[in-house]
């Protein structure tokens, strides 16, 4: 019998309490502490590039965690696998690089709700997912490269701009990083803030904003729908979202041995995406990194019960989105340049893992290097982003080359 049958078989059958083990508890813990300290600062970067401001930013934040938490607990119940979700960290970085095509963060919103919408349809109507999918790997990995490429540089300038605080930050992920990479940056991130604090102090009225920050905020943002704002963003955050997070999403799964239909999953995360995209939350994705961590024998030794992992991941998602605040708050002591440095040491593991699947095939190295080199630009012709012009000038480009080769 196909080991996965099996593997479904006995979930149905074993009493859900029962399931529950402390490996389970451990490395569901593990992946949501891991999940939102690592890249929290790029979610809250690119939400104010977008022009949100702090209580926008925040709204965003704490509603992108709780629809995180709900929608992995209901999808590990569900199909009984350690189904991790995520937020859209490649998303947040396309904002960083594009906002400047946005006009408010009103724009911005509706973007997202297009975005959202976009993966609904593709969790539903097949064809379009497979269109996403049909997208040269090293185009993709070219985009999203380009779109990482400027907030990878941020460690670099802060240096230049304040060698003072941000020689600690990049010794402490270094030297973290040495020992266990998932550590690296939220051991980076405690680090600075003390240090921060020592040099720059805090504002007189900081207790008041500390206890203000208790008690969750939720914005509504009015949406508006403008057609560039639709193309520079909407369009891109959806396809970087489907090509660098829901795709490898459901391959973890698959090389963990687990077999979802992908289609119920992207629109799980669709419709969550979408219901939270008022309260200015621009993506909710399948997580990859967590994922691995929740579908390896760290979780337990028996497939069948690692779902619990995932049922943990969301139930600390919920507690860290209703206190969401505090880490806004602390985060606001932090000059934005060393919050950039921060961002960039989250997502250079992204960038390179990026950057060598984009170049490591020769037949496709000039349409992806042109990609790349479009997206990261910075480029906004016609009120539209680069991202959006790299990825049809390289796809251009491959498919005139393609067809030559079958001439």
């Amino acid at each position: 019998m196909d080991p996965t049958a099996e593997t479904a078989k006995a979930a149905v059958s074993t009493p859900r309490l029962h399931d529950l083990s402390p490996q389970a508890v451990g490395t569901g813990l593990l992946a949501a502490i891991v999940g939102f300290t690592s890249s929290f600062a790029v979610i809250l970067q690119g939400l104010r590039a977008a022009g949100a401001s702090e209580a926008e930013a925040t709204s965003g934040l704490i509603m992108l965690t709780i629809g995180m938490g709900v929608s992995g607990i209901m999808l590990a119940l569900r199909y009984r696998m350690p189904i991790g979700v995520a937020w859209s960290t490649p998303g947040a970085a396309l904002l960083v690089v594009s906002a400047n095509t946005l006009n408010s963060v009103n724009e911005a919103v509706g973007a997202f709700i297009v975005s959202s919408l976009l993966l609904v349809i593709a969790g539903w109507f097949r064809p379009l997912g497979r269109l996403i999918e049909a997208i040269p790997a090293s185009l993709a990995n070219a985009m999203l490269a380009g779109v990482l490429l400027s907030l990878c540089l941020a460690p670099i300038h802060a240096v230049a701009a304040d060698a003072w605080l941000a020689t600690p930050l990049l010794l402490t992920w270094w030297l973290v990083g040495r020992f266990n990479r998932y550590f690296a940056v939220p051991a980076a991130l405690l680090a600075l803030v003390p240090i921060v604090i020592w040099k720059l102090g805090v504002p007189d009225n900081f207790s008041e904003q500390l206890t203000a920050s208790l008690i969750p905020t939720i914005t509504f943002i009015k949406p508006v729908f403008e057609p560039q704002a639709l193309i520079s963003i909407g369009i891109p955050l959806f396809v970087v979202t489907m090509a660098s997070q829901n795709v490898p999403g459901v391959a973890v799964l698959r090389a963990g041995g687990f077999n979802p239909k992908a289609g119920p999953l992207i629109m799980n995360t669709g419709f969550f995406s979408l219901i939270t995209a008022p309260f200015c939350a621009h993506g909710i994705n399948l997580a990859a990194i967590t994922a691995a961590m929740m579908c390896s024998t760290d979780a337990h030794e028996d497939p069948a019960r690692r779902y619990w992992a995932a049922v943990v991941a969301g139930i600390a998602y919920l507690v860290l989105g209703f206190t969401a605040g505090v880490a806004v708050l602390l985060i606001t002591l932090v000059p934005s340049i060393l919050i950039e440095a921060i961002a960039g040491l989250a997502l250079l593991g992204s960038f390179s893992s990026a950057i060598y699947a984009a170049l490591s095939d020769v037949d496709q190295r000039e349409s992806a290097a042109i990609t790349f080199l479009f997206a990261g630009s910075g480029l906004a012709f016609m009120g539209i982003g680069g991202a959006f012009w790299g990825l049809l000038v390289g796809g251009l480009m491959y498919f005139v080359a393609q067809s030559r080769r079958k001439q």
